[in-house]
């Protein structure tokens, strides 16, 4: 039996710690509580809660609330190589990883300490460090709102790209994420040569390298440089790294001698986000309760009693700053609701 709340305050269950309110709420821990929840469901808007970890929320939620809660993993096969694990949408991602580690599943570990959980993951294609769950992903179930229906999506039919997904968009609350298989490896194949990885594990005097090690040194870098949302209120990387047309990156690399880009293979260009953000000015300033991160200006933070609508106004002041500097629009990695 699902058990419906009225006026739920939102606070502990999204990681930038914002109060707002949901009209109402429940909990699922099982696929049959889900259809029942749908089933007395009246016409109203719906919003599906994982780790909270995504979410900017600029009011109360004039609607239903259902938190996802489904947990548990099983191993559905495996040969001399790989092995295929089914994973339940409400899994701590953080926490599986570290539970692939521990059963020497490789592929995963340089995406260690992403928050949110294993349902969010293939929606927005996480990834970290030159690894993207899209390289280890080989479906997921999801059940269809209006028809009750369990649906699988291959990767390609989730139509994967750079923090996207079919999730974010023609299939965008139509479907909620139930389970998701991973095909991890089970000889490692070590990335790290992006970011500081090789030279954490130098200085971790890292000898024999192993997936645990990888692992440990994501763990010290993204330490190092984003807040814990348990501290200061955040959602990590409020923005996506913008990608843009080559001869427009060499035109900004004639007047911005210093910007960075990571050519892409369609002659496109990456450019990191951060930087562009730090150029307008904005790295460690602070707005009364809300501000950009001290170290790392892709985060905005809420210090404590913040709003939501503030930070909302914030970004878009941040967007519009790169535009006029730049001639870039950066887009919200963060679902602003």
């Amino acid at each position: 039996m699902t058990i419906f709340q009225q006026n739920v305050q939102l606070q502990p269950y999204n990681t930038f710690g914002l109060e707002a309110k949901a009209s109402e709420f429940a909990v699922f821990q099982s696929v049959e509580q889900l259809k029942a929840a749908l089933n007395q469901r009246v016409d109203q808007p719906l919003l599906i809660l994982g780790g909270g970890s995504n979410i900017l929320l600029t009011q109360d939620f004039d609607g239903l609330v259902l938190k996802n809660e489904l947990t548990g993993y099983q191993v559905l096969k495996e040969d001399n190589s790989h092995v295929w694990v089914e994973v339940a949408a409400g899994e701590n991602w953080h926490q599986f990883v570290l539970t692939a580690i521990e059963n020497n599943w490789a592929g995963i570990e340089n995406m260690s300490l992403i928050p949110g959980t294993m349902g969010a993951a293939p929606m927005q294609n996480i990834g970290a460090y030159g690894v993207e769950i899209k390289q280890v992903f080989e479906r997921l179930s999801a059940l269809e709102i209006n028809s009750g229906e369990i649906h699988q999506f291959s990767n390609q039919e989730c139509q994967f790209g750079y923090r996207e997904s079919i999730f974010k968009k023609e299939a965008k609350g139509k479907f909620i994420i139930t389970s998701v298989v991973l095909k991890l490896n089970k000889q490692p194949e070590y990335n790290v040569s992006y970011g500081a990885i090789q030279q954490t594990l130098e200085e971790m005097e890292v000898s024999d390298l192993s997936i645990k090690a990888v692992s440990d040194a994501v763990i010290r870098i993204r330490q190092s440089k984003l807040p814990d949302p348990v501290e200061i209120g955040n959602s990590g990387s409020f923005f996506k790294n913008p990608e843009i047309d080559k001869i427009d990156y060499e035109g900004l690399k004639a007047e911005f001698s210093s910007i960075p880009g990571y050519e892409l293979p369609d002659k496109r260009v990456k450019v990191p986000a951060a930087w562009l953000i730090e150029q307008a000015g904005w790295k460690g300033k602070t707005f009364d309760k809300i501000g950009v991160h001290k170290k790392q200006p892709l985060v905005l933070v809420n210090y404590g009693g913040g709003r939501g609508a503030d930070i909302r106004d914030l970004a878009f002041k941040i967007q519009d700053s790169v535009s006029d500097k730049f001639g870039i629009i950066l887009t919200p990695e963060v679902n602003i609701i």
